[in-house]
């Protein structure tokens, strides 16, 4: 069971299914959101992912690959929870930095490296797409 939420509590997950894949995005969207390098996304099935308190808010915006997301969000604290498709599919991605214990990162997928910044290092070996993949 992974649990998570927002910075100021009002706004708690959990998910009961086993992780799809780890996900390290190098766009512009992702570095603004995560006011970071890269943002950090845990795929999992939608049907095993719950609200447990509060509710989020939503904002909806474009994808780099020409999609839609619904980005959930606290909308007290304003930290963001997680990301579905727009219309929802089968999984969304809980932004890793709200869950309740690290995320191992070694199996980590980079995606988006064609927009990484100067001097970010991908380990040897680690999955990586110029853009996202399929």
């Amino acid at each position: 069971m992974l649990s998570g939420g927002c910075q100021c509590g009002d706004v708690r997950y959990e998910s009961a299914g086993e992780p799809l894949a780890l996900y390290v995005c190098h766009c512009a969207e992702c570095r603004k959101q995560s006011a970071s390098a890269f943002g950090m996304s845990l795929q999992v099935p939608r049907a095993d992912f719950r609200v447990t308190r509060g509710a989020p808010a939503f904002w909806e915006r474009g994808a780099d690959s020409g999609r839609r997301l619904r980005c959930a969000f606290c909308p007290r604290c304003g930290s963001r929870l997680w990301h579905e498709g727009v219309p929802p599919g089968r999984t969304l991605t809980i932004k890793a930095g709200s869950l309740d214990l690290p995320v191992d990162a070694t199996g980590a997928i980079h995606i988006w490296t064609s927009r990484k910044l100067p001097g970010i290092v991908i380990p040897a070996g680690a999955p990586q797409f110029p853009e996202e993949p399929d």
